[in-house]
């Protein structure tokens, strides 16, 4: 069957609406069945509570979107446990039966791993799904003038901005451009013109590298970035353009030469001592993380380490959140070892920790973590609101869209002789089956990173038409749009070192008018940024889905190649594409005709478009309050 015609539930408003009294915690999941499908008789919820699988029936409702011809089910469970896993089964003609879990439908019986998550956590700021996020490496952003009179740091190898980034070998992290904040404060135009609503800024502290990820302290902004000043100055000038800012914090790890691992190292007695991991009494010999000697390993059993670093208004998380600073949010390095240590396991404790400071000392803050694989397990709103992983989106989209390879290349840490050519439905799938089991708040900020500075260029394995493809897919898909800078000047790196190279600044960003048209679209459709999405076509070279809300709705197509494709319009739920209008956004040349009930895309080459779609057979406004009413009345008198 096409992916048009299966089953759909996603966890979106639109089809997991909370209660009118949202403190009940009664969730109101729906169930889209095509037509096409064929019969089903009934639908069950199932849900368990307390580790204990329960059934509860469905009931067949009016399409919430005027026009559509599909059946839709619903049902209700309350949130009984924090998080509450649910899926669905339906059951068809001639005996038959299909389970609608996170990873589709199927007529075996499914992990629960891979079901729907609801859960009673607060859901993040509703400002962090509204923006377009740029990652900013500070060292190699932008240098204002008073850089230059400031001596370098004793470990560094200076360089000029023109310099080739060293990217092998010892002095990989000690070469030194200088770049600093004020030095982005003088960029902020730029970013406006791209859209920019967020800055990533890795990390600002003091450190023996030019990445910074080896502190040596947490208590003020590296002397060589401006100091605290320029920071409170980037901060104002970012939040009186509407630019929001997120600093970086390593809690897996801090740098040898951290004042806190000084003080510890050595000295049994230091109160100090408890922070790392020891591999012998006199605290001389210590675990290091991946046994890079440079970054000692953090031991959250430490009750005093906490105090200091991640807990309550005097700690280093809230520090840098609260007034004169006043960052809007963290992205948490190595998330995903934070607290894992051979039998220790204080992730859950380090992360809830974190978030609870945080929603104490500045609510409304947004909380990024790393997550480098699978990252289900560890995001389930509790503390991390949304990852930063490689695994649902990066991944399986270079997979699909790179250029072919002639040997072996980095590929985040995965050793394969030759990267997988992968096709766009392999792309889907990857996507749903690493982020659907999350709950809905979280997949729907995850951010949606096309390269970052720990990874290669997309540009080196793909050309300026694949590369406008993954940013268009960035913007559109459930997550956070990430440009990492440089992105939109088109640079290439063939691994995280060699992308961290200066923003030519006297060169034209080719890229960033699409960049910013792809911003002002996202921005500018409510569906796009918080709609559920369902997949309407997946095959060999070209994808495409709707994100979707009761009231709007954005239909996106992507191909890689020379393609067609071609849906029926009742694929769009009671929608369609207004004859006349262009599309929302579109790259290459794909070009749309109707025939009959069907729609057809032609693609000549890479291409990408967004169309906003329309609804063909809209009620007035008295029939659809008396509808609702009609079916909340029914559905309630079923369920009493």
């Amino acid at each position: 069957m096409h992916w048009h015609d299966l089953p759909h539930h996603d966890g979106s408003e639109l089809y997991s609406a909370v209660a009118a009294d949202a403190a009940t915690n009664v969730r109101r999941p729906r169930v889209r069945v095509p037509r096409t499908f064929g019969t089903v008789s009934s639908v069950w919820l199932r849900v368990v509570v307390d580790g204990e699988p329960q059934f509860l029936p469905m009931r067949s409702v009016e399409a919430p979107i005027a026009g559509d011809g599909a059946q839709w089910w619903e049902g209700a469970f309350t949130v009984a446990n924090p998080v509450t896993s649910y899926r669905f089964l339906l059951n068809a003609a001639e005996g038959r039966a299909f389970w609608l879990n996170g990873e589709g439908i199927d007529e075996v019986e499914p992990l629960d791993a891979l079901d729907y998550r609801a859960t009673t956590f607060p859901a993040p700021p509703v400002w962090a799904t509204e923006q377009t996020m740029y990652q900013i490496f500070p060292d190699r952003f932008a240098r204002s003038a008073a850089a230059s009179s400031r001596p370098a740091p004793a470990w560094a190898i200076t360089a000029t901005w023109n310099d080739d980034v060293v990217h092998r070998g010892p002095d990989t992290p000690r070469q030194f451009f200088g770049g600093d904040l004020d030095g982005v404060a003088e960029q902020l135009d730029h970013l406006e013109t791209l859209g920019v609503t967020l800055i990533y800024l890795t990390p600002f502290f003091p450190a023996q590298s030019n990445h910074r990820y080896d502190a040596s302290t947490f208590d003020r902004v590296d002397p060589m970035l401006g100091g605290d000043e320029a920071l409170i100055r980037l901060v104002k000038a970012t939040h009186a353009r509407g630019i929001r800012v997120i600093g970086d914090l390593t809690t897996n790890h801090t740098g040898d030469a951290h004042e806190w691992f000084r003080a510890a190292r050595g000295n049994p007695s230091a109160a100090e001592s408890d922070f790392y991991y020891w591999n012998d009494e006199a605290r001389t010999d210590y675990v290091a993380w991946y046994g890079v000697p440079s970054l000692p390993k953090l031991n959250w059993n430490s009750r005093e380490l906490r105090r200091r670093f991640i807990e309550g208004p005097d700690s280093v998380v809230a520090k840098w959140l609260l007034p004169p600073y006043g960052l809007d949010g963290w992205r948490i390095d190595v998330a995903n070892m934070t607290g894992r240590q051979d039998e220790d396991d204080l992730n859950t404790l380090v992360q809830r920790t974190v978030r609870r400071t945080m929603d104490e000392v500045a609510p409304g803050s947004v909380l990024f973590a790393e997550s480098t694989n699978d990252s289900s397990r560890d995001f389930d709103g509790s503390g991390w609101h949304a990852p930063m992983s490689y695994s649902a989106f990066t991944r399986p989209l270079w997979h699909w869209l790179r250029e072919p390879e002639t040997a072996p290349v980095h590929h985040y840490g995965i050793p394969y002789e030759q990267t997988p050519a992968a096709s766009a439905e392999s792309f889907a799938r990857t996507f749903r089956r690493f982020s659907a089991p999350m709950p809905w708040a979280v997949r729907s900020l995850a951010m949606n990173a096309i390269d970052t500075h720990d990874t290669p260029r997309f540009a080196e394995r793909a050309d300026a038409a694949a590369q406008l493809i993954a940013a268009g897919l960035s913007f559109t898909l459930p997550g956070t749009p990430v440009i990492f800078a440089g992105d939109e000047f088109g640079l290439r790196g063939s691994d995280g070192e060699a992308s961290r190279t200066p923003l030519p600044w006297t060169s034209d960003a080719t890229l960033a008018p699409a960049y910013a048209r792809l911003s002002a679209a996202r921005a500018a459709s409510p569906a796009l940024r918080t709609g559920g999405l369902r997949w309407l076509h997946a095959g060999a070279d070209a994808v495409a889905f709707v994100r979707e809300l009761e009231d709007s709705a954005e239909l996106v197509v992507a191909s890689r190649s020379a393609a067609e494709m071609s849906l029926p319009t009742a694929s769009l739920a009671g929608r369609t594409v207004d004859d006349f209008a262009p599309p929302a956004v579109a790259f290459g040349n794909l070009t749309l005709d109707r025939a009959a009930d069907r729609l057809r895309w032609r693609s000549s080459g890479p291409s990408f478009g967004v169309w906003s779609l329309r609804t063909t057979a809209a009620p007035s406004a008295a029939a659809t309050t008396e509808a609702g009413a009609a079916r909340r009345e029914a559905f309630e008198s079923a369920h009493a």
